[in-house]
């Protein structure tokens, strides 16, 4: 059978979902455990591949296994065994070919911000510490050019292989709560690094620096370099993914 997993999961302390050569990832230790629990080998298909350090709340990936153990009790199983950072939030039975890259959904990422004069050190690893001022209202202005259906070649790291840098965009809004400034932006799709290259481009007008509406223009330049800089990975959270 193939079975569904809801993934959250504190990214500090891996280099990404991805399983790589160079560090442990999530991947990596979600198909350790499951081999470990239903003795065979497993090998999970994640949604999205989330970077180094990135936070996830509802990640979703599948896995097809033999054993008889009930899908939707594999979830209490494993927890039993993941680290306390990698937490299965559910699991059900899935069609034998739905995969979760596959179908049309909605992905919701979110970037906060702390900002203020000092570092919060509870909130060091999931908010970017950003000490000078920011005018949240601009920045809402500004993220509402990103609406829509857009060429973000200008928010796509260099060097990213995608056929298409096109990408719609549902919603994208700046809330401030108290220190706290929330990017959230939910779309079909991303490109690589792109939720963190719109953070870094609206900080840029939250600090002055830029005008809300040179959006417009950073989007129509399809140039990297004329957007602001990759903003750090620990701010980043995905929030989850609804499917159609």
């Amino acid at each position: 059978m193939r079975v569904k997993m809801t993934v959250a999961y504190d990214g500090t302390n891996y280099k990404g979902w991805q399983v790589q050569p160079n560090g442990i990832t999530i991947e990596e230790v979600l198909n350790r455990e499951l081999t470990g629990l239903l003795g065979e080998d497993i090998v999970v298909a994640g949604a999205s591949r989330t970077d180094s350090g990135v936070h996830s709340l509802g990640n979703v990936a599948v896995f097809d296994t033999r054993t008889r153990m009930p899908a939707d009790k594999i979830s209490f199983a494993l927890n039993q065994r993941l680290p306390e950072d990698i937490v299965v939030q559910g699991s059900c039975e899935v069609a034998p070919d739905w995969h979760p890259r596959y179908q049309n959904s909605t992905k919701t990422y979110e970037y906060r911000i702390l900002n203020r004069t000092f570092r919060m050190p509870t909130r060091r690893l999931d908010t970017y510490f950003y000490h000078h001022p920011l005018d949240h209202k601009k920045m809402r202005e500004a993220a509402a050019y990103l609406v829509g259906e857009h060429d973000f070649k200008s928010f796509c790291a260099v060097g990213a292989q995608v056929k298409s840098t096109v990408r719609t965009i549902c919603a994208c809004d700046v809330e401030r709560e108290n220190d706290i400034i929330t990017i959230r932006v939910a779309g079909n799709g991303f490109l690589y690094n792109m939720v963190r290259i719109i953070a870094g481009t609206l900080i840029r007008v939250g600090g002055g620096e830029w005008e809300p509406e040179q959006m417009q223009e950073i989007l129509a330049a399809r140039d990297r370099s004329a957007a602001g800089p990759t903003a750090p990975a620990h701010g980043l959270t995905m929030i989850g993914i609804v499917y159609e």
